[in-house]
């Protein structure tokens, strides 16, 4: 993933406290994509004035976006397409995390953060559509 400038300066203009924890996303964002094969090349860009993960070649994942949490459930969060399952199978996998609708995955900064579950996010994220084609293929 090339560093993109416009999203480095959205970064520093946080708080310490989150810009950490949004470049520590960002830093497990790039970190998962190079272990898959699957994951392909990853952009990083803005969206909705957030910092954005998406991947180009192939188009095997959905968007992946980081931002401060402006609601009451975190400090900050991890977005995903509300049109895609994720949320609803993170939610079976890790009921103990707080969900806002079926977008996001929300972190208080007096916590540890998952990063375990947050790579397993990560990856399902960025292989959702090609895991979703996997699924719907016909048996041999």
């Amino acid at each position: 993933m090339k560093d993109n400038p416009d999203v480095l300066a959205v970064i520093d203009r946080y708080p310490e406290e989150v810009r950490a924890a949004i470049l520590r996303l960002r830093a497990l964002i790039a970190e998962t994509a190079k272990s898959s094969e699957a994951v392909g090349t990853l952009e990083e860009t803005l969206k909705w004035g957030q910092p954005s993960y998406l991947t180009v070649r192939p188009k095997s994942g959905t968007t992946v976006r980081i931002d401060r949490d402006t609601s009451d459930s975190g400090d900050y969060a991890l977005y995903v397409n509300c049109q895609s399952s994720l949320v609803s199978e993170w939610r079976g996998l890790f009921p103990n995390m707080t969900f806002g609708g079926n977008r996001s995955v929300h972190f208080r900064l007096d916590a540890k953060m998952p990063e375990d579950e947050l790579r397993q996010m990560m990856l399902m994220a960025l292989t959702y559509h090609a895991s979703k084609n996997k699924r719907k293929a016909p048996s041999p």
